[in-house]
């Protein structure tokens, strides 16, 4: 008997829809993080999710593991280098966050720009207080660091502001709705033209701290910075002194390097700093397309192929 452990918290009927479509020879369990199943972990030859759990006991000599499909994006948590070494594929849900984290991405270049968050401190406060230094978003430029589904997706809405679309992908070449795309070697070349810096990568080894204090030196003057991908990505200590200077004129923050933010970090208190708490993906239906990025992948596995959808290069760590 071949098994797929479902380990995550999902609504039942995803799990029966994926009980269903395997065929004879096949069991389909779910279990938590947390349990301490191991002897049914050790017998997952597809695992859906990941815990620290699983990663004890999947990875034990005789464990039947080939696939682990991660229900998240991130994937820099996990042992890639086991995986590659043991010849295990990784999948993601990396599919998933177009069209959400694309809508936070321009709630929070919106709220900056009109200073809609201080409105709404204001309001709290019963505050009737105009805001002087409000500017507009149409005909300025945007630079897309990452230029997969979320980037691709920002820059179809940017075009609805008439904005001018630079991206960054290690490949260059050309997308729909870029009106440049430039390697990692334009990366001053697309933050000193930008007005709006938005932030979709990674965490790799070569992403890690990619936005230092020499890049925010790069950058306009008054730029703002969004950050949705990941906050490994960015030196927080330089992202502080750049918001402090007037380098940046503000930032929105979806991810931190430490999380939760530790409760003495500045940017709590900082007017021109929008804190989100690695939330911008969730929305009622995640799920659903999660559960369409696994269900496309296990009927190519089934076929004895490689799930074609959302694959992760265990080398590129995404």
């Amino acid at each position: 008997m071949r098994t797929l452990v479902i380990h995550i918290s999902v609504p039942k009927s995803y799990v029966d829809e994926i009980r269903t479509m395997m065929p004879d020879g096949w069991k389909v369990v779910q279990t938590f993080k947390g349990d301490k199943n191991v002897e049914l972990l050790r017998q997952a030859e597809i695992l859906v999710g990941w815990s620290s759990e699983s990663a004890r006991a999947c990875l034990e000599e005789g464990a039947k593991l080939r696939w682990v499909h991660s229900w998240a994006a991130g994937v820099e948590s996990m042992p890639l280098d086991e995986f590659a070494k043991r010849g295990i594929i990784l999948t993601n849900s990396s599919g998933v966050h177009g069209q959400p984290i694309s809508e936070t991405i321009f709630a929070l270049m919106l709220s900056l720009t009109r200073g809609v968050h201080m409105n709404v401190r204001n309001q709290v406060q019963r505050l009737w207080k105009a805001n002087a230094s409000m500017r507009e978003m149409h005909g300025k430029t945007v630079g897309i660091l990452g230029t997969g589904v979320i980037g691709s997706e920002t820059a179809k809405i940017a075009g609805a502001f008439d904005m001018t679309v630079i991206g960054m992908r290690r490949s260059g070449g050309s997308l729909p709705g870029f009106d440049e795309i430039v390697d990692a070697s334009g990366l001053e070349y697309l933050v000193s033209r930008s007005d709006y810096i938005v932030n979709t990568l990674p965490l790799t080894k070569e992403t890690k701290h990619l936005i230092d204090g020499s890049v925010f030196a790069m950058m306009k003057r008054g730029a703002f910075y969004i950050n949705i991908g990941r906050g490994g990505t960015t030196d927080t200590d330089a992202l502080i002194e750049a918001l402090r200077n007037g380098q940046l004129a503000g930032a929105g923050l979806d991810v931190f390097e430490e999380e939760p933010l530790p409760g003495p970090s500045p940017l709590w208190d900082m007017e021109n700093v929008i804190i989100v708490p690695h939330e911008s993906g969730m929305t009622e239906h995640y799920d659903r397309r999660a559960t369409d990025i696994l269900v496309a992948g296990l009927k190519d596995y089934l076929e004895g192929r490689e799930p074609s959808v959302s694959l992760v290069d265990l080398q590129l760590g995404y």
